[in-house]
């Protein structure tokens, strides 16, 4: 199978989690790319046609939440994407557990901003996701959490 073949959705919330994602759109272009974000203004500023929207949450907006899951799910069986990678936040996580149902591959690259820990959805994610990066070495610890750099 060519790489142009694997269905591949990259996911990303607005602002400094779309602009790492951003970093990684050579890399991704080989592949079928679908991306997902939570506005799509700036998507179209990075000159993509088409985004998929997801709804922005968090865990302050517990409505929003369960909108933002269910659109994620939704997306995911309507899409049957191979492999799910996203750089957070809560929409990323959503959509990496529903392609855990449909049998895709996921990964979970948790923001630069977090130096300290991993992220509230970075936690969550290493539960469900196949694999689990972080951006900062100290962080990275056992086989579902490595290391692999910085994307900036």
């Amino acid at each position: 199978m060519s790489n142009d073949a694997i269905k591949v959705l990259a996911v990303a919330s607005a602002g400094g989690h779309w602009e790492q994602l951003m970093l990684l759109r050579s890399t991704l272009e080989a592949y079928d790319v679908q991306f997902v974000t939570t506005d799509t203004g700036q998507a179209e500023l990075h000159g993509i046609v088409s985004p998929d929207l997801i709804p922005d949450c968090s865990k302050d907006t517990p409505v929003r939440l369960v909108r933002c899951a269910l659109a994620a799910a939704r997306l995911i069986m309507s899409s049957r994407p191979q492999v799910v990678i996203t750089t957070g936040a809560a929409p990323g996580f959503f959509c990496i557990l529903a392609a855990r149902f449909v049998g895709a591959r996921t990964l979970w690259i948790d923001s630069v901003a977090n130096g300290e820990e991993l992220s509230l959805g970075g936690k969550f994610a290493r539960l469900f996701a196949h694999t689990c990066w972080t951006q900062w070495e100290h962080l990275a610890g056992g086989e579902k959490l490595r290391y692999r750099g910085a994307l900036i």
